[in-house]
């Protein structure tokens, strides 16, 4: 079909119809300071909302609703199934919430930090307890192996 015979808002009504952000089935694990991002979010969502219903003409505010919406349906369904878990103390055991350094057989040292979904940020050192690298390593000690990616590695320190 040619554009001519398109309506002009068929394009604004398309991508104003997002999908919802998946939510995990996995237990929803967070730290302190992952709440603190998750309220921090649903804030942030509510005040977009808040603006896109302001905002004025319905039509150019339709992506900004949508946006808003779905992001506010996601922070609030995260935060009503979040489960604190306390990290106080030191302890010799991978944890949820724990730094973890292993040493890989090609001679890299890594440090990650064990924390929710939402945190877990690779690139800064945050995975999370839903991961592959995570849930090989969690219970573990210093001196204990795992294998992660068909290659060992060996934790050489917890915090």
């Amino acid at each position: 079909m040619s554009v001519a015979f398109t309506k002009e808002g068929d394009a604004e009504a398309t991508a104003a119809d997002l999908p919802d952000r998946p939510i995990s089935p996995h237990p929803n694990l967070v730290t302190l300071e992952g709440l603190a991002a998750i309220d921090a979010a649903l804030a942030q969502a509510r005040a977009a909302y808040t603006a896109a219903q302001s905002a004025g003409g319905i039509e150019a505010d339709r992506t900004a609703m949508a946006r808003a919406t779905r992001d506010l349906r996601y922070y609030a369904a995260r935060r009503a199934n979040a489960q604190l878990v306390e990290t106080t103390g030191q302890t010799d055991t991978v944890r949820f919430g724990g730094g973890v350094t292993i040493d890989r057989e090609d001679g890299r040292r890594q440090t990650f930090r064990i924390v929710g979904e939402d945190e877990a940020d690779p690139a800064h050192g945050s995975v999370s307890h839903v991961s592959p690298l995570a849930r090989a390593l969690l219970g573990k000690h210093v001196g204990d192996t795992a294998i992660l990616a068909g290659a060992e590695v060996e934790i050489v320190a917890v915090d």
